[in-house]
């Protein structure tokens, strides 16, 4: 078949004859689409073909002409290519020009950087990842989107990418360090993984000092035969300012910290308390006796419970705040939750996902005052069954705002605990305490995993300094909360699905076969073994749990386990939840501090008025709610990470305690016994001898003496170096 210039001229004039509704009547998927869109736009596979038939770059205007795309259907259509892009169907050139990925050799990414100089690129159609070489990397920043063709294999085995076209730029703004040397100034990135200094040109380092923490612009991306050139645009100050390294994170990591003008606007005209034209149309619910129980600090108060005896069993009442009726879908509000995700609390301070005004105020449950509530009302059985459920708007009124410490002390602890606040809802309490005990033999029944971990709270005196870190143990009064609300989410997921509602659900799915295998190799070593053949259950999981009970390396193998198992995701594709034993979850029940929760509420409303709400491309809106919530907890790991830094500034030279919490090939990282820290002891430091890394049985052991470094074994150490711009802390055997 000839593919010479002729032939193509050919093509091209046949493809201009056709009018653009004769290409739309055939659309080979005109029928799917029809089923699936009240205004369906052009295939995917009618896109690809058109492209096909153009046979070279086609802008995007000219596209949508050639498919008859008409202005109503531009946003729909602008969605459908995004959504192709990302699958890595289509590409854009630098022009912005689109063309069939298939045809050309090359591989769509993501930069991951490495400190060390070199880097990856993370396939976006979920490929083999290609490794970039520290003078490829010399053009990109960690996280730019990248063109890469394929090429040979490096000496460790590792495929090789050669940069083709770098298609985004991750980074407008870099937070660093200032630095004068020779009268020449640059900028430090407070990040590691980007491995330029920042030129900053003559005269637009912003009076900033030598040393001082500032916000560069870049004015020039880093190339091959160029350094990345900046300006000074913003001076945070010494890096050891009180709340700096919280002002490094938000910057480091791109998290939004202020609102946008129209924002702060729409949230200013709000009302400040419920009025009475707002409670039309719900259920009055304000004679019941709803408490919120949350920790200390909290502020933002999501959910309130209540409940009573019914039969042999219970009626357990789930009030959510009702975020939805003031931040309606794609107002200001409500682009700013969607762009941030979620909230961020770091110690001390919290960037909310809305202003304070609704997250602390309108739409929080405070005690005592009117508030909005979507309730799931559901029937809970004597063995903690849900039996029957419905969703309805309500008004309530909260009668405390009690802790967990509180609600523990009253229920499982001597009665002199009982605070004042607690006493007069005893007797309620137990109630939910009964309904708590109920689901929690479901959950076991249901084989639900349960890891046990430590959470660790940094506390500070008077004078903002660091007093301890202490270990925050759950309760079991943490656990009746979370019992409700997963009662509640398993509701609102199932009323969505019945419905055939689309939804994003919270989806966690088992461990691959590569994990797998090496899990069950490293089990077989402690003579153990996980049930469920080649698809184990999360009941396999907790019926070795259980049976490690008791066990001196139990902290080792729960470690293990966890490792084995993905993380969980937001996804329009329903795929369950593996570690909570659920064939359908989501998240319903804060809404204050997640954007899939206020999704959620949208949802179900809609759904009660038998409509759909649609908030565009369900599967790019998983995706990005996933990642702003790892931005959240990478975020929030680094300020920790620098505050416990800190903390052992002045314990260099001190012995101390603890577990190897995970082994590396260049080292093991140590916890250490009642201080709550965490460091690393080199591979260099581990004695006279050369260790190899055995990943699947997670040690290093000695060629010559054998000797071995294993997750869980205990060893003490001294502390040698604290390096607080690298947030970093160095151990060697004590």
């Amino acid at each position: 078949m000839s593919r010479g210039p002729v032939a193509i001229k050919r093509r091209r004039a046949r493809t201009a004859a056709q009018s653009p509704a004769a290409r739309r009547a055939a659309d080979p998927q005109r029928a799917r689409e029809a089923e699936r869109y009240a205004e369906p736009v052009p295939s995917r596979e009618l896109v690809l073909r058109t492209l096909e038939e153009e046979a070279v770059p086609v802008d995007e205007r000219r596209l949508a002409q050639r498919l008859g795309v008409r202005r109503k259907e531009a946003e729909a259509f602008a969605r459908r290519l995004a959504a192709m892009e990302r699958d890595g169907q289509i590409l854009r050139n630098r022009k912005g020009a689109i063309l069939v990925a298939g045809r050309v050799d090359v591989v769509r990414g993501r930069v991951e950087a490495h400190p060390d100089g070199y880097g990856f690129v993370v396939p976006d159609d979920g490929g083999a990842d290609l490794y970039l070489a520290p003078g490829e990397m010399r053009q990109v920043m960690h996280g730019d989107g990248v063109l890469v063709r394929p090429g040979g294999v490096d000496r460790r085995g590792r495929r090789e990418g050669r940069i083709v076209e770098v298609v985004e730029r991750a980074h407008r703004l870099i937070v660093g360090r200032l630095v004068i040397e020779r009268g020449v100034a640059f900028v430090a990135a407070a990040d590691r993984r980007i491995q330029h200094d920042i030129l900053i040109e003559p005269g637009a380092s912003g009076g900033a000092k030598p040393g001082q923490i500032v916000t560069a612009e870049l004015v020039v991306q880093p190339g091959l035969q160029t350094q990345p050139i900046g300006r000074v645009v913003e001076v945070l100050g010494d890096f050891g300012d009180p709340g700096m390294e919280i002002e490094i994170a938000l910057r480091k990591h791109d998290l939004p910290f202020e609102f946008t003008p129209a924002a702060k606007s729409l949230a200013a005209r709000l009302p400040r308390a419920v009025r009475p034209a707002d409670r039309k149309g719900r259920q009055d619910l304000r004679g019941l006796a709803f408490v919120t129980i949350d920790g200390e600090t909290a502020k933002d108060f999501d959910d309130a419970v209540w409940c009573e005896r019914a039969g042999r069993g219970f009626r357990l009442l789930v009030a959510i705040a009702d975020v939805s009726h003031y931040v309606a879908a794609r107002d200001a509000l409500d682009d700013a939750a969607r762009e941030r995700g979620n909230s961020v609390y770091f110690p001390r301070r919290v960037i909310p996902m809305l202003p304070e005004k609704l997250s602390n105020g309108l739409c929080s449950l405070n005690p005592d005052e009117d508030r909005l509530a979507m309730v799931c009302d559901v029937a809970v059985g004597a063995r903690g069954e849900l039996t029957r459920y419905e969703f309805y708007p309500a008004a309530i009124r909260s009668h405390a705002r009690l802790t967990y410490d509180q609600v523990a002390g009253a229920l499982y602890q001597a009665p002199a605990r009982i605070a004042s606040a607690v006493a007069p809802l005893v007797e309620r309490l137990r109630l939910l305490d009964e309904v708590f005990r109920a689901l929690l033999h479901a959950r076991g029944r249901r084989g639900a995993i349960d890891f046990e971990t430590i959470e660790t709270e940094i506390e500070f005196d008077a004078h903002g300094k660091i007093a301890r870190i202490v270990p925050r143990p759950r309760n079991d009064a943490h656990r009746l909360i979370e019992e409700c609300m997963l009662a509640a989410n398993v509701c609102a997921s199932d009323f969505l699905r019945e419905r055939g509602h689309p939804a994003l659900y919270r989806v966690h799915q088992g461990p691959t076969p590569e994990k797998l295998e090496a899990l069950r190799g490293f089990l077989k070593s402690f003579g153990l073994a996980l049930g469920g053949g080649e698809t184990p259950h999360a009941q396999d999981y907790a019926r070795l749990l259980e049976s490690l009970k008791g066990r001196p390396d139990v902290q080792l193998l729960q470690t293990v386990l966890l490792r084995s198992l993905k993380q969980a995701v937001y996804s329009p594709e329903n795929v369950g939840h593996f570690g909570l034993a659920y064939e359908s979850y989501t998240h319903f029940t804060s809404p204050i501090r997640r954007y899939p929760d206020l999704v959620i509420h949208r949802s179900i409303k809609a759904a009660l008025a038998g409509r759909a709400y649609d908030p565009g491309d369900w599967t790019a809106l998983g995706l990005h709610c996933s990642m702003t919530e790892r931005r959240a907890d990478d975020a929030t790991r680094d300020v920790q990470a620098w505050l416990k830094c800190y903390y052992m500034r002045d314990r260099v030279g001190d012995e101390f305690p603890g577990t190897i919490s995970a082994v590396t090939s260049f080292g093991i990282f140590v916890a250490l016994d009642d201080v709550y820290v965490e460091g690393l002891v080199h591979i260099s430091e581990l004695g006279n001898d050369y260790f190899q890394f055995d990943p699947v049985g997670h040690l290093l052991r000695g060629d010559r003496t054998r000797r071995q470094f294993r997750i869980g074994d205990r060893v003490r150490v001294r502390v040698v170096r604290v390096d607080l711009e690298l947030a970093r802390i160095d151990f060697v055997p004590a």
